[in-house]
């Protein structure tokens, strides 16, 4: 009340929302296990559990012919990375705290930044999971060599950026129908278990199954992926352009969506539910 006001510039002011972004990343983080060591092992457990389970679904069904030339487990690590980077942002998002929530009373937090913050703690989270797996796999298992590291971390990178930008649009449509708008979101993240197609190689699908699977951005993104990570695979249908105009359409949308939204927004909205 008789704190002296300030004007900041530009920067003052971009400076000041990164770090309460960053503060309320963290709060996001240790929100869901009050152990950070114990959310991280138990994120680390779902990836290893992720990857044993194509593991044994490859052999039993002879599928391993088909993957590319190179270390098995690895190809099958690239795809479950990437769909675990791209649904676990998207659920953080969708999940973050909206308009109405009692933390939006507290200035200067808006939904922005709380959005922002459930994309940055799950990127980190999921960054550092992956980072622990494929480092115990070198150490401990056999070496692994990645052809294009900078370009496989590219991609890890679009592929969370496209799912907090599908997330955003969940997000502004949740508060108008919640239960709707909710199963959507979730027939989405299961759908995506096979739809991404990563238990496929792009290059050997005929074309009239390909066509399943190309309208899915993460498709695209898991397919270039196995490009940067491997010497003998070269991606011959699909493409880097079509995930990323789908991902700043998808995020301009959600923006609009959100902003729309907050405009509406209202406490009452639930009563009646």
């Amino acid at each position: 009340m008789f704190q002296p006001t300030v004007k900041k510039t530009t920067a003052g002011r971009a400076y000041a929302t990164l770090e309460l972004i960053f503060h309320a990343a963290v709060q996001s983080i240790r929100r869901k296990h009050g152990n950070a060591v114990v959310g991280l092992l138990m994120n680390i457990a779902q990836m290893v559990m992720f990857v044993g389970i194509f593991y044994i679904m490859f052999v039993m069904l002879g599928m391993r012919g088909s993957a590319v030339r190179g270390d098995f487990l690895l190809y099958i690590m690239s795809g479950i990375f990437m769909f675990m980077v791209h649904t676990k942002s998207m659920g953080a998002v969708v999940g973050s705290e909206g308009p109405t929530s009692p933390m939006m009373k507290h200035a200067p937090m808006n939904p922005i930044i709380s959005i922002g913050a459930a994309a940055l703690s799950s990127l980190y989270l999921q960054i550092l999971s992956a980072g622990v797996v494929l480092f115990f796999y070198h150490a401990v298992l056999t070496p692994i060599t990645i052809f294009d590291p900078v370009g496989t971390m590219g991609m890890l990178l679009l592929a969370w950026f496209s799912g907090v930008a599908i997330g955003m649009i969940f997000k502004a449509m949740m508060p108008w129908q919640p239960e709707v708008f909710g199963l959507i979101s979730q027939i989405y993240m299961r759908g995506n278990m096979i739809a991404s197609g990563k238990m496929f190689l792009a290059n050997a699908m005929p074309t009239y199954i390909l066509a399943y699977f190309d309208w899915n951005p993460l498709f695209h993104i898991i397919d270039q992926t196995r490009g940067y990570v491997f010497l003998n695979y070269h991606p011959r249908y699909s493409n880097l352009e079509y995930p990323i105009i789908v991902t700043i359409i998808c995020l301009v949308l959600g923006l609009m969506g959100e902003f729309y939204t907050r405009k509406h927004a209202s406490l009452s909205w639930g009563a009646k539910r």
